[in-house]
């Protein structure tokens, strides 16, 4: 199994936007393969300051997530 963190900072205001946006991500990662579980923290002393863990069964399984488009575009609405 293999474990995933990434930090994002988000822009004063659009915190709620960005968390809507992680829950359908979340639920379209349901069904891609090797992904186990992912959950969202938010930083209580700075709202706009997130962790998001995610958890693979290989490595592999997430590295193919990453090059996939899916990913891409995600990371594209996210800028």
């Amino acid at each position: 199994m293999v474990t995933i963190g990434m930090n994002y900072n988000v822009l004063a205001g659009k915190e709620e936007t960005f968390e809507n946006a992680f829950n359908k991500v979340v639920t379209a990662m349901g069904g891609i393969d090797g992904h186990t579980e992912t959950h969202m923290f938010r930083n209580i002393g700075d709202n706009g300051h997130y962790l998001i863990v995610s958890k693979w069964s290989e490595k592999c399984a997430f590295d193919a997530f990453i090059a996939s488009d899916t990913f891409k575009n995600v990371a594209n609405w996210g800028k």
